[in-house]
């Protein structure tokens, strides 16, 4: 399959994430320039991902009834005039209501990208697709920080310019429509075992591994002083660790099957996290974080290409369920491991290390497909 074909999915598959998590990074940026408190800011973040996750409940079988060409070409639009409108928003109450608006938008983009994706690539070769996939949308999370901190140390708004380039452009590259098939997709047929299974742990997965980085964060700040602009580089390990062995984690499903490759990464995950309580050093915390990311990059090569293999007759539907789980629990990781941490450090990461050692309960039923 030539790249030029794949590469739009990838970047919009980049695209979301990065557009999710660049504004953590802009608080003191957006809290002058609004004139508003950090609270104030810091809704924005569930202001985007709530609609995104809520949203994602129905937006797959959505696109998949209306055709998936239609749906993302004018998701695309609709972000990229979402995040032009961010850039010049007169104050933070106008800002929220857009990232809420960008939310939802990109809901329609991610788990039809991916569906797209699978339809593209020949079989043998789907668990390499998705493990890119995973591992670009990995990266996205890791390196929002990084650049959106680049681009508002000139001006916050080129953040969210930068979207607007970026979606009109991808505008131009909407995925093909699937072959015409004899039913409707309709959204009952996600309700399913398998489904409920994936979904599991996808929430697992990404409240104790994936969404765990202001977790590691708040400890390179409290026990070993790291500034934020070492702290940006430290958490970034985690999104390049993703991006050097998707490929290769993909490959793997292919080789050796969806169910093993998964709970080989969650096994490695659920120990690195552990161990990232007792870290004895700076460097040797960047290392066990940089370690969970390959771990990472097994776990979601394998989940991904369960998801979009689930329901046969609405890919996409099966594929935003789950997806909508993965970002729950991205939401609800604060929630569940900052009192713990504020307890003691370890028992965050204990925490953290037990959920994701859940997640291969989830998995371990489903049918080892080759």
């Amino acid at each position: 399959m030539p790249a030029r074909h794949t590469l739009p999915f990838y970047i919009g598959g980049f695209l979301g994430p990065f557009g999710g998590g660049v504004v953590a990074v802009l608080v003191p940026q957006l809290r002058d320039a609004f004139d508003a408190s950090t609270a104030g800011v810091a809704a924005t973040i569930p202001a985007y991902l709530v609609p995104f996750a809520l949203l994602q409940l129905v937006s797959g079988t959505i696109g998949e009834r209306l055709g998936r060409r239609r749906v993302v070409l004018t998701a695309y639009i609709v972000y990229a005039l979402l995040s032009l409108a961010a850039a010049f928003a007169p104050n933070l109450e106008v800002f929220i209501g857009i990232r809420a608006l960008q939310g939802s938008a990109n809901a329609f983009l991610t788990p039809l990208l991916l569906a797209g994706l699978a339809d593209l690539v020949p079989p043998r070769q789907i668990g390499r697709a998705i493990g890119t996939f995973a591992a670009v949308q990995t990266a996205a999370v890791a390196l929002a920080p990084l650049g959106g901190g680049a681009l508002g140390a000139i001006d916050w708004r080129l953040a969210f310019l930068s979207q607007t380039v970026v979606a009109l452009a991808l505008a131009c590259f909407p995925p093909p429509d699937p072959e015409q098939r004899g039913d409707t997709p309709r959204l009952r047929a996600v309700f399913t075992r398998r489904v409920g299974l994936l979904s599991g742990a996808a929430f697992a997965g990404y409240a104790g591994v994936t969404g765990i980085g202001f977790l590691v964060a708040v400890e390179a700040a409290d026990e070993f002083g790291l500034g934020s602009i070492a702290r940006g580089v430290l958490l970034a390990g985690f999104g390049v660790a993703g991006m050097l062995v998707g490929r290769a984690a993909g490959d793997a499903v292919d080789r050796f099957g969806r169910t093993p490759v998964s709970l080989a990464g969650i096994a490695i995950c659920a120990v690195l996290v552990t161990a990232l309580g007792i870290a004895p050093s700076a460097v040797a915390l960047g290392a066990l974080w940089f370690a969970v990311g390959l771990g990472s990059a097994l776990v979601w090569a394998g989940i991904n290409v369960l998801a979009v293999e689930a329901v046969p007759g609405n890919r996409a539907g099966g594929t935003s369920v789950v997806s909508a789980f993965k970002f729950a629990g991205n939401a609800a990781a604060p929630l569940m491991w900052l009192p713990l941490y504020h307890a003691d450090p370890r028992l965050g990461f204990l925490g953290a290390g037990i959920l994701a050692a859940v997640a291969g309960l989830f998995i371990a039923p489903l049918r080892m497909a080759r």
